[in-house]
């Protein structure tokens, strides 16, 4: 990956523009796909692109050293199956997919051996969506996951690792499918799970005119994209459900310790609480 190479970004929204956003601001060619006219007409305006389309260009696709795909999964899966052979000799090709064991080996199986698919994971995002919203400072301080198979190269494990330190985020990871997909149901969807099933637990018209920060913040993931986050976690259903159970284990024992006036217990696991949520705070730049 060098700054010769022509990068194309599938999919201009949120994630899809902040990578472009980003790598243009690094002096490297950016171009996009997206169905939306108006995502492309505005990042080609912003300068974030040097040129887009909303037609899946074989030209355009030929051209790419580096693919970038911030699809749905089942679009990801679906735009490969039609273009597997428009793909440059040696093109690299990787992903912001949420979820791996259902995409990764299917699209390594899609693909011709002249191109290779190294996945990845940016951990970052926010509850705003499209390329207006785009920001490459939503990486600062985030997390970044490469999850090779062994059909990965070392060659595309660097320049996948090396994706991740030109979009600046803080620290990059590797992980299996498999080891990914168990700790993302952990962190991230069971948190997205826990929001959702907060909001919906009270219907009362006035709770905003009296909550506080700490409300506004357990609930700030709770604005979801539906169509997205339902695929997410159908796709991880055993993962999913395996730390659900874990998680209703663990509130009704935090249930029970109130019920019985148990406050030792409660405060055991309030200190636990603390000790754990400390490995976690970000540094404050």
């Amino acid at each position: 990956m060098n700054k010769n190479a022509n990068i194309l970004i599938v999919g201009l929204g949120l994630l899809g523009g902040s990578y472009a956003k980003a790598l243009t601001k690094k002096g490297y060619k950016v171009h996009a796909i997206d169905k939306n006219e108006d995502s492309i007409e505005y990042a080609k305006n912003e300068k974030i692109i040097v040129s887009g389309t909303t037609k899946e260009d074989k030209d355009l696709i030929k051209t790419a050293d580096l693919v970038v795909f911030a699809l749905y999964p089942h679009v990801f899966l679906e735009w490969v199956q039609r273009n597997k052979n428009n793909f440059k000799d040696g093109a690299i090709l990787t992903d912001v997919t949420g979820v791996k064991e259902s995409v990764v080996y299917k699209i390594q199986d899609l693909l011709p051996d002249n191109v290779e698919f190294i996945s990845a994971h940016p951990m970052a995002g926010r509850e705003l969506s499209g390329v207006r919203n785009a920001d490459p400072k939503i990486f600062k301080n985030a997390n970044y996951i490469v999850v090779p198979t062994n059909k990965n190269t070392k060659n595309a494990i660097k320049t996948c690792e090396k994706l991740g330190k030109e979009l600046g985020f803080e620290k990059i990871s590797t992980l299996s499918p498999k080891d990914h997909d168990e700790m993302i149901a952990f962190l991230s969807q069971l948190t997205h799970c826990i929001a959702v099933a907060l909001m919906c637990s009270n219907d009362s018209e006035n709770l905003s005119k009296y909550t506080g920060d700490s409300f506004r913040d357990l609930t700030r993931i709770a604005k979801i994209n539906d169509e997205m986050w339902s695929e997410l976690f159908l796709l991880n259903k055993t993962q999913l459900l395996s730390q659900m159970d874990a998680f209703k284990e663990t509130f009704d024992k935090l249930y029970d310790t109130i019920k019985n006036d148990d406050r030792t217990q409660m405060r055991e696991m309030m200190k636990l609480s603390t000790t754990r949520r400390a490995t976690f705070d970000k540094k404050e730049n």
